[in-house]
């Protein structure tokens, strides 16, 4: 009689193959898992699309900033800052690495203009309700924009400096000249707003009219967006900045925005819809209605 451990193991060869597997029964929900989960994304996130395509809120809905505006969200205020250091010497100081050195601060004229003009916007109710104010971050102003706050009772964390859309005006070759070449700068502005005063090694920018209508439309679409039913009071520090803004806000031929000068220290409340009395132009036929594009 043969024992069990005499009988031989069967070859792995000739064993019969094992069945498959049976698929889990889960299977066929895991594969459907994913179109499930897409279809609860989109259930999820349409509304919140519609909310933002359609939004109720007028500062999403007010899309690109055009000039000159149909509307304005806000209420503003453009303010030249009182004079510099540089300007009481008669000297004309433009680079931007000069903005925030001691010399464009205020002189101390100038530091009396920025006290008048926070007066000015105090008797003009501008920060009644509360304010910002928006300086350029060259010395004087800051410094103007400090005044207006602490005469308003507007606290410091409403004042926002801007780093580079309010730089005064490049005017290249005529950088560290004297303040009366200024008027050959608005001349060759008068012909074209394209016109750029000559280039200079030191890195001054020189800067057309239409250079600087960038830089302000952008600024506007900027407050335009982050702001709405709020009054915004902008201080520069060169008069170009204010005047190319006013001429492309009621739409007023670029080539004579210097007929809104602003002297040091003048506050003038933006009305869209006129140019004050006192600044209006000779002739109508400067008005235009594609800044800076006017013929």
């Amino acid at each position: 009689m043969l024992s069990s451990a005499s009988t031989p193991a069967p070859s792995p060869l000739l064993s019969p193959p094992s069945p498959p597997l049976p698929l889990p029964k889960f299977h066929h929900h895991l594969l459907l898992l994913p179109v499930r989960r897409r279809r609860l994304l989109a259930s999820l996130t349409a509304p919140l699309l519609q909310l933002f395509l359609v939004s109720p809120f007028p500062a999403r809905a007010r899309g690109l900033f055009r000039m000159p505006p149909a509307r304005l969200a806000n209420r503003y205020f453009l303010v030249r800052a009182g004079e510099s250091v540089y300007e009481s010497a008669g000297v004309l100081r433009t680079n931007p690495v000069a903005k925030t050195s001691v010399d464009s601060g205020l002189s101390p004229e100038g530091a009396r203009q920025a006290a008048r003009a926070a007066l000015e916007l105090k008797r003009m109710g501008a920060c009644e309700d509360s304010c910002w104010i928006w300086p350029s971050i060259t010395q004087r102003s800051y410094q103007a924009a400090e005044i207006i706050a602490s005469v308003n009772s507007i606290d410091r964390s409403r004042i926002v400096p801007e780093y580079s859309f309010l730089d005064a005006r490049g005017l290249g070759a005529f950088e560290g000249r004297n303040l009366g070449f200024i008027s050959e700068v608005y001349e060759s502005d008068s012909l074209s707003p394209d016109n750029k005063p000559p280039p200079v090694a030191d890195g001054t920018p020189n800067e057309s009219v239409a250079d600087v209508f960038v830089r302000v439309t952008q600024l506007m679409s900027i407050l335009e967006t982050q702001y709405s039913g709020d009054t915004v009071i902008i201080v520069s520090p060169d008069s170009d900045n204010l005047s190319v803004l006013q001429a492309g806000l009621v739409g007023l031929d670029l080539r004579r925005h210097s007929d809104l000068l602003f002297s040091p220290g003048e506050v003038r409340f933006v009305d869209p819809s006129s140019i004050p009395d006192y600044k209006q132009p000779a002739s109508a036929i400067y008005k235009c209605a594609n800044p800076p594009s006017c013929k």
